[in-house]
C-alpha cells in the first residue's frame, strides 16, 4: 500500500471559488501562498514562495467557501494532484513571460488559523464526506 499526505500553511491568494458537478457535489478552489524566508551566507536574505492550488469536496466546499476570503491564513492537509499531462506540478507562462509552476493539492483538512471567529478546524467532517471525482484546476494561480 502507497500513501502520501501534504501539510501546508500559507495564505489564500484570492477568495474561495464554489460551483458545483454535474452531479450536483459542490467543489471550492483556491489558492494558497507558501513562503519560506532563510539568510544566504553573504548576509543576504532569500525568499521562496510556492503556490498551491487547492479543492475542497462536499461540506468541506462549503464551509471553506463560507468562511476564507483572500489573505487569510490557513493549514491544509491533503494529498498532491499531479498535471495528468505531465505527470508532476501545473505549468504555465505568466502575464509577464516567465513559466510558472504550481502545484494541487486535494483537501482532506482544512484548519482556519487567523480571522474571524473562532481558530479552530471548520469542514474536517467525516473522511467518508472528503471524496469525489478529480479535478481539472480552471483558473490560473494568482501572482
Amino acid at each position: 500500500m502507497s500513501y502520501q499526505k501534504v501539510v501546508i500553511v500559507g495564505n489564500l491568494g484570492q477568495d474561495p471559488e464554489m460551483r458545483y458537478t454535474a452531479d450536483g457535489t459542490p467543489v471550492t478552489s483556491f489558492s494558497v501562498a507558501t513562503n519560506r524566508r532563510w539568510n544566504n551566507q553573504d548576509g543576504s536574505k532569500g525568499e521562496e514562495t510556492v503556490w498551491f492550488r487547492v479543492s475542497a469536496w462536499r461540506r468541506q466546499a462549503e464551509t471553506a467557501a463560507q468562511y476564507l476570503s483572500k489573505g487569510r491564513q490557513v493549514l491544509v492537509e491533503g494529498t498532491l494532484t499531479p498535471d495528468k499531462a505531465t505527470g508532476g506540478p501545473r505549468i504555465w507562462t505568466g502575464q509577464d513571460g516567465v513559466a510558472r509552476a504550481g502545484y494541487d493539492l486535494r483537501a482532506s483538512r482544512i484548519v482556519f488559523l487567523q480571522g474571524g471567529g473562532d481558530a479552530g478546524s471548520r469542514g474536517g467532517g467525516d473522511p467518508d464526506d472528503m471524496g469525489g471525482p478529480e479535478q481539472t484546476p480552471e483558473d490560473e494561480i494568482p501572482f
